[in-house]
């Protein structure tokens, strides 16, 4: 794959909090561990292993082993297994919710990222081993945010509902929904392997994190990928001290609260804070839904239920079952890094902001703050489309602009005429200038008659350039069209496309070597949005 890059930041098209980050600003320090460097994984891994308790690796080990006998793990998975039991293996993790066939294409960017910078790690320390993890987020119960995707421009929906964990949602009308994608499909070899991938993870799964766990495994075995459904009791149990405090002390919704005002105040208008704490920060697993816990009075309620605990029930209930209390967004990071021997979280920019809210709350459980760094970012095309960018005279930073403003640039450079206004408007300038020069040695009342005009005669400068630039369009509509079908393929309804569309539909083109090519063309520490020709 022929390879080009540009920078985040002129892309246009990330926060000014992920900018900032990228580019190591101060302000931003308070409020991550080490920033992701190779030289700083040497300090984090002490930390980690002087922290991480081995009762902890011997319960992960045994329910990893566990979980793999529901599939045929390939030889680096054994392998990846078995060396977490030594104290020198640890992890380097990247998570996502069970989305239809993966969702967006950075799911398949996320892991990765992951893979490589196990790799690049192993060749600086090779004294340890460093263990990539794909979190699944079983638990999470937004089935409205997993439950299609698009396959080219045709979008999937799964006609579900969830009440509770999606994890557990049987798979009987989801079907349905996959016999109408396969008929979208060629006859080819690729066609083929794609519904073999199917059948062998939603055909035949019990229910979706059981799916998601096949074809995930199916995708990534090879690389050594290691799969955790966090759902397990014998890990729960590990979590029991943190469930406990949350329960009892609710020490996340202050420190989160705090720390989320000193990163508004930090970035001020550049920061919208992207979790919100509760007073308590766990759900409750029922047969009916995922309930909210929470504390009225002397008692603890579970949210649109009628249920209700008093604080011995509910410890009594947290010791027996730890499995039913389920960590939200706030603590499902502590938990991540209470059961793994964890160095670094892979995440894009919405998730690394909820992060930047978590540190003093790390501090508080007395877990380490793992290294945060962003995924690799990606946008497809072929060689044919390729060309069309050349022939368009198109530069990178120009295909990143927004679809409008784009072709207003394009019309305006490939016009026989001149669109542009600003003699003109320099011309008016100049001489409303000499009118208040004018004005202020006659009659100072008629100024804001003056200020009025000038307004007015600006404002249909303004507007007659925009009519100018629409009538073109029309005179050029041919290269509009062509323009904005080319915009289309590579940013589906003006978006980026690696949040749009589904790995299927470059997987149909390339075949099973589309994740080979990925892995090969991708570094996960260069801070750079990377451009693929296939």
């Amino acid at each position: 794959m022929q390879k080009n890059f540009i920078p985040f930041k002129d892309t246009q098209r990330f926060s000014k909090l992920i900018n900032a980050y990228l580019d190591r600003s101060e302000v931003l320090e308070p409020f991550y561990g080490r920033y992701p460097l190779l030289s700083h994984f040497e300090a984090q891994l002490k930390e980690k292993k002087a922290s991480y308790p081995n009762t902890h690796r011997k319960v992960l080990v045994e329910v990893l082993q566990e979980q793999y006998k529901t599939l045929l793990p390939s030889a680096a998975s054994k392998k990846n297994i078995k060396l977490l039991e030594k104290e020198t293996t640890f992890t380097i993790t990247t998570g996502h919710q069970l989305s239809l066939m993966t969702g967006p294409l950075y799911f398949i960017y996320k892991i990765i990222s992951t893979l490589n910078l196990c790799k690049q790690l192993k060749q600086k320390y090779p004294k340890a081993d460093f263990i990539p993890i794909y979190w699944m987020a079983s638990e999470d119960h937004d089935f409205e945010e997993i439950s299609s995707f698009r396959f080219n421009d045709k979008g999937i929906r799964w006609p579900g509902e969830a009440g509770g964990a999606v994890g557990e949602m049987t798979l009987e009308e989801l079907l349905p929904a996959l016999d109408v994608f396969e008929t979208h499909l060629d006859h080819s070899d690729h066609a083929k392997q794609l519904k073999a991938l199917i059948a062998k993870s939603y055909r035949s799964a019990h229910n979706l994190s059981n799916a998601t766990l096949k074809l995930v495994h199916e995708l990534f075995s090879e690389q050594g990928l290691i799969i955790l459904e966090p759902q397990k009791r014998a890990l729960k149990r590990l979590f029991i001290p943190y469930i406990k405090k949350e329960l009892l002390e609710g020490i996340s919704f202050s420190s989160v609260s705090e720390q989320t005002e000193r990163l508004t105040n930090a970035l001020e208008t550049h920061y919208t804070p992207q979790v919100n704490p509760r007073a308590i920060n766990l759900f409750y697993l029922t047969p009916q839904g995922r309930h909210r816990i929470e504390k009225k009075g002397v008692h603890f309620h579970l949210h649109e239920s009628d249920q209700i605990f008093s604080t011995t029930a509910l410890l009594s209930q947290m010791e027996e079952q730890p499995e039913l209390f389920s960590p939200n967004v706030i603590l499902r990071p502590v938990y991540q890094e209470c059961i793994l021997p964890n160095l670094c979280y892979i995440g894009g920019g919405g998730e690394l902001a909820y992060w930047f809210q978590l540190k003093t709350t790390f501090q508080e459980f007395e877990i380490p703050f793992p290294m945060l760094l962003l995924r690799n970012s990606v946008l497809l095309y072929s060689k044919k489309i390729g060309k069309k960018i050349k022939n368009l005279n198109l530069t990178t930073a120009d295909l990143f602009l927004n679809r409008n403003a784009l072709l207003n640039k394009k019309i305006r450079q490939i016009s026989n005429i001149d669109l542009d206004l600003t003699d003109l408007k320099e011309q008016l300038k100049k001489q409303f200038d000499q009118l208040s020069e004018l004005v202020s040695h006659t009659d100072a009342s008629f100024k804001g008659a003056v200020e009025a005009q000038q307004a007015k005669q600006f404002k249909g400068l303004k507007n007659l350039e925009k009519r100018l630039l629409k009538a073109q369009k029309r005179v050029l509509k041919d290269e509009v069209q062509r323009l904005v079908l080319l915009h289309e393929k590579l940013f589906p309804n003006d978006h980026l496309q690696e949040r749009t569309l589904n790995f299927t539909s470059f997987y149909l083109e390339i075949g099973p070597d589309f994740i080979a090519h990925l892995t090969d063309a991708l570094d996960p520490l260069n801070p750079e949005f990377v451009l693929l020709e296939y």
